[in-house]
């Protein structure tokens, strides 16, 4: 499948999720979460994974990084299968931000310490250098360094979760409700700042939401979820004109302000 947004894509495949079963527990205490999912992200695109809470959408994120550890099918990240057990590389290659700012953020670690201690992970020796520039690229700059997350906003813990995520020089990141946990007024501060850093950086983006309106703001095509399945695949100029196919998706969008 290809994207609509010119410009934003190749025809490469820089993620490939087919077939995907993830389930928790076993036996008579199994539930399955995610149930034959198949989508493919383009190089450079922004894809969307929307529907209701429980659906199974974060759920795809988690068995894509490794977090979710009981799942069947193929993942391949730039044509290569992924297994159930990660390399290094992989997180060279993908990250993920969290729906919540603080709770991912150490809360006794300066945003020094958290970009730092994440470069040096990722095996980088200009450590100074890079931390100015990941604080520069999310909007924060310099005086926000030697900050706590008690010091921030939320909106400022978010940045600092994205420089995190960036720290290792990505090709993809996945989105968990990026925008959430945040006030209406921060949201579109942060999808700017998202939009900005896809172009600058050349970034493929998964992003999970429940909001439409949040979709299509930063997404090219997205995923629609129900009941742990795929319900339908279509792009933003269809949402926008309304053109779902799928009765739930319909629902969705009468549902839905603005989207």
């Amino acid at each position: 499948m290809t994207g609509t947004k010119t410009g934003t894509m190749t025809g490469t495949s820089m993620l490939s999720v087919k077939d995907l079963d993830v389930w928790f527990g076993h036996g008579d205490d199994r539930v399955d979460a995610v149930q034959g999912a198949s989508f493919d992200v383009a190089k450079g695109e922004s894809f969307g994974l929307v529907g209701e809470s429980g659906s199974g959408k974060s759920t795809i994120l988690r068995a894509i990084t490794g977090l979710a550890k009981d799942w069947s099918g193929t993942i391949a990240v730039d044509g290569e299968p992924v297994g159930h057990k990660r390399a290094k590389s992989f997180y060279r290659k993908v990250q993920m931000v969290f729906q919540d700012p603080y709770a991912s953020l150490h809360p006794r670690h300066s945003v020094d310490a958290v970009l730092g201690e994440t470069l040096h992970l990722h095996g980088f020796k200009d450590i100074d250098a890079r931390v100015v520039k990941l604080l520069d690229d999310v909007g924060l700059g310099n005086r926000f360094r030697f900050r706590y997350p008690h010091q921030l906003s939320g909106g400022q813990r978010q940045r600092v979760a994205i420089a995190r995520a960036l720290a290792g020089e990505p090709e993809i990141l996945l989105l968990d409700e990026p925008t959430s946990a945040l006030d209406v007024s921060v949201q579109a501060e942060i999808l700017n700042l998202l939009t900005d850093l896809r172009a600058e950086h050349g970034l493929t983006y998964v992003m999970v939401s429940h909001d439409l309106a949040v979709v299509g703001h930063i997404c090219a095509r997205l995923a629609v979820m129900k009941d742990a399945r795929v319900v339908e695949i279509m792009d933003v100029d269809a949402l926008r004109k309304r053109r779902a196919t799928h009765p739930y998706t319909q629902d969705l969008l009468r549902n839905s302000i603005g989207a």
